[in-house]
């Protein structure tokens, strides 16, 4: 077999079962490992597989998939943990409004929402809202629109319209890309248009991402550096990303 028939092979095995060891498939082709090796080395170079220690997975385009929530509530979770009490600090200590978006991140916010005094939260999480739900915060808003049961975010034209109508003192906002030239980005156009509804719906907007999202460019922007006050993310400040959005004029915190 050749090797550009073995790699299509390769490829299609990889893809129907997920992934594939690089030993399992020496054995399959009868080749050597370095064999696979350089086959894969061929086939991620043409995003075909995603080459990970010992074999390889089958490639997912960061542009136009997304992980469900349940998945992502276990990536980089002390990165999160740790955004969310930075985050914390700039909550309302009474009598304020906020509105936070849907994410892993920002539903780390829950507890600490529920640890202040009188202060109105507009929410299209509903892992949000189930998490701060339990802990009896009393004012509790849920916008209407459709649910995306991948991130579990009510999204939509309902729930544009909801927001259309409000004006927070702080949007909390998460973005699955940052880079300094395109802005906040995301995967889906739905939940795009929400997250510049909380945008234009907030005085201050701060955006909660880990460093696995800076210099990501993904599908869908919903806002530009210059609409955003404040990034929190556990970046160093040497992150090029981060030293970019700077010299943009934009306050990066991070720990």
């Amino acid at each position: 077999m050749y090797a550009p028939q073995r790699q299509d092979t390769i490829a299609e095995d990889i893809r129907e079962n997920g992934g594939m060891s690089v030993t399992d498939l020496a054995e399959r082709f009868g080749v050597s490992t370095e064999t696979i090796r350089r086959d894969l080395a061929v086939l991620e170079k043409d995003n075909r597989v995603t080459r990970v220690h010992g074999g390889a997975v089958a490639y997912r385009d960061r542009a136009t998939n997304e992980d469900p929530i349940d998945d992502r509530q276990s990536q980089e979770a002390d990165a999160k943990t740790v955004i969310a009490e930075l985050a914390a600090a700039y909550l309302p200590t009474s009598r304020g409004s906020v509105i936070v978006d849907s994410g892993t991140t920002t539903a780390l916010l829950a507890e600490r929402v529920a640890q202040t005094d009188n202060v109105s939260v507009v929410t299209n999480s509903l892992l949000f809202a189930h998490r701060l739900s339990r802990h009896g915060h009393h004012d509790l808003r849920v916008i209407g629109g459709r649910v995306r049961g991948v991130t579990q975010a009510i999204v939509g034209t309902q729930a544009v319209e909801d927001l259309r109508g409000l004006r927070a003192d702080i949007a909390f906002l998460g973005a699955n890309g940052v880079t300094a030239d395109f802005g906040f980005s995301t995967l889906d156009p739905s939940e795009a248009r929400t997250k510049e509804a909380m945008v234009r719906a907030a005085r201050s907007r701060i955006v909660l991402a880990d460093s696995t999202k800076l210099g990501e460019d993904l599908l869908c922007r919903f806002a530009s550096p210059e609409d955003v006050d404040l990034l929190i993310t556990d970046a160093k400040a040497g992150h090029p990303v981060v030293q970019e959005l700077r010299a943009q004029g934009l306050e990066v915190v991070h720990p």
